[in-house]
């Protein structure tokens, strides 16, 4: 089974995207997640998780979310290759988005998510 669950805040503002001579929009983020625990100078550090999201739901949250804000996901794992521009095999890793909740004030969490479920 490939499931990951992630928490995390955007980067970035998310931007939607829109595939040409086709009717798909999707949004390329990256998430900062807090690592569980803390180096040894007492700093937390976290890992910035590429993801991917297709659809209505891409939509909702390039309309939602900004900088800064909050989100819980599940999705799964896409891994892949490529070779660079001087013959370097390189490795990706990305989160292929399914579901979300945004996380922040318990109103707009609200909102937002009855209208996601629609």
């Amino acid at each position: 089974m490939n499931k990951i669950i992630l928490v995390g805040r955007f980067i970035k503002d998310p931007e939607l995207m829109h595939i040409q001579n086709e009717n798909k929009v999707y949004t390329k983020f990256i998430i900062a997640v807090d690592r569980l625990f803390k180096d040894l100078d007492g700093t937390r550090k976290a890992d910035l998780i590429p993801v991917i999201i297709w659809g209505k739901k891409a939509e909702v949250i390039c309309k939602y979310m900004k900088k800064g804000s909050c989100i819980s996901l599940s999705g799964r794992l896409k891994t892949g290759s490529y070779e660079n521009k001087e013959g370097n095999k390189r490795y990706t890793a990305e989160v292929i988005g399914e579901d979300f909740k945004f996380i922040g004030n318990k109103k707009e969490e609200n909102y937002i998510n009855e209208n996601v479920n629609q």
